[in-house]
């Protein structure tokens, strides 16, 4: 078992938004929000059954990497396995929808199974190795008035940090990229308000009870808060905040120093068939190697997507992870100790929309770090290694 989130979207699947990215922020993921479908009227003869949306997907992949220390391949996530097929995730979703423009009241649950469960969980829920809930939420809604609303949230909801998603079927490329490992979390257990005043603004605020833990692990919450702006229709801007204590209580006293820090996301398209994203990163942590000693990281990625045909998006993703103190890596999925780690890749995916409910996704990667952490069979290490991966989804 992996430590939990290393101590504790722009969409090529349409079919699926209600599954991936259901109860996202507007202006921050691709998807559209499941919340403004409308519910049913009543039945004259009696009370009409609650209508639940049932959806999900299924995925597995092969990798092959160039550098990897036996059966693994250093710095990876999902694609984790070289050499291997994977089944890495079998996703179910059961949603009653909540509509925007009057009061009105939902929830949803998200069950995944597969390789991909064991790397995400909380701390405080444990389905079995191999599963995860990692959404289960209620959702109220109050009216504000023509296309507003004021949205009450308590449960397991996805983290609101980031491009990518934990459902891998709605990321613009096969591998998670380097934020999404290292520098984002995954989900947030509390309550949340999301409110959309305007046509052009929209935020959200959460309490939490911390990073990837449903039980939480000390006596403190954190806080995360983002507000999105979409100030034409090409372009939507998402700026993020967060601040709490991660560390684990210790003979019931919760250690001194909190991880703060924020987040920028810009959307642009340009024209009808491409789409740049810019997103960066910054956060620390006071006294997380030792009293009155800062861990500081950063991160930047940028992906640009362009429409071949209805059946063939290409996209293309760059990112660097400057880790200053090692705090984020340091023997984490096969990064050796260090005191600082810089990193980064490149990758080239074709999401392949041939088939009906169907995508097919052949990737290539490059990685690069200043520490010589790859590994080849032979024993030797480097400081880079390629890799070749073929994904295979459906949607339903």
């Amino acid at each position: 078992m992996l430590p939990l989130r290393w101590l504790t979207g722009v969409t090529v699947a349409g079919a699926l938004t209600a599954t991936a990215a259901a109860q996202s922020p507007d202006s921050t993921h691709a998807a559209t929000d499941s919340a403004t479908a409308k519910a049913d009227s009543a039945s004259p003869t009696g009370p009409a059954p609650v209508p639940v949306n049932i959806s999900g997907f299924v995925t597995a992949s092969y990798t092959y990497a160039t550098r990897h220390s036996g059966a693994t391949i250093v710095g990876r996530l999902y694609d984790r396995f070289h050499d291997q097929v994977e089944l890495n995730a079998a996703k179910v979703v059961l949603e009653k929808p909540v509509a925007t423009d009057q009061w009105s009241a939902g929830g949803a649950v998200h069950l995944l199974f597969g390789q991909n469960a064991a790397v995400i969980k909380s701390a405080g829920l444990n389905l079995g190795e191999h599963a995860d809930l990692t959404q289960a939420f209620v959702t109220v809604n109050l009216p504000a008035g023509e296309g507003k609303y004021v949205q009450f949230k308590a449960g397991k909801l996805a983290t609101l940090m980031g491009l990518e998603v934990i459902e891998d079927v709605v990321n613009p490329n096969l591998s998670e990229g380097n934020l999404f490992v290292y520098v984002e979390n995954f989900t947030n257990t509390g309550l949340r308000l999301d409110a959309k005043p305007s046509a052009t603004v929209d935020f959200q605020l959460a309490l939490i009870n911390g990073w990837d833990v449903v039980e939480d692990n000390n006596t403190k919450k954190s806080f995360m808060g983002r507000v999105g702006f979409t100030p034409s229709a090409a372009t939507t801007i998402g700026l993020l905040g967060y601040v709490g204590n991660e560390k684990s209580a210790v003979a019931g006293v919760t250690p001194s120093g909190n991880r703060y820090g924020g987040e920028v996301l810009l959307t642009q398209k340009a024209g009808a068939k491409a789409t740049l994203v810019l997103q960066g990163d910054y956060g620390e942590e006071q006294d997380a190697l030792g009293p009155d000693l800062t861990a500081k990281w950063w991160g930047a990625s940028l992906w640009a997507t362009y429409d071949v045909s209805p059946a063939l998006t290409v996209a293309l993703r760059g990112d660097y992870v400057d880790d200053k103190n090692g705090f984020r890596t340091s023997g984490v999925l096969g990064y050796p100790a260090n005191a600082r780690n810089k990193f980064g890749s490149g990758t080239l995916t074709l999401n392949i929309k041939r088939w009906a409910s169907a995508l097919i996704r052949p990737e290539i990667r490059y990685d690069r770090s200043n520490l010589a952490a790859f590994q080849d069979s032979d024993g030797g290490v480097h400081k880079d290694q390629f890799s070749f991966a073929l994904g295979m989804s459906y949607l339903f």
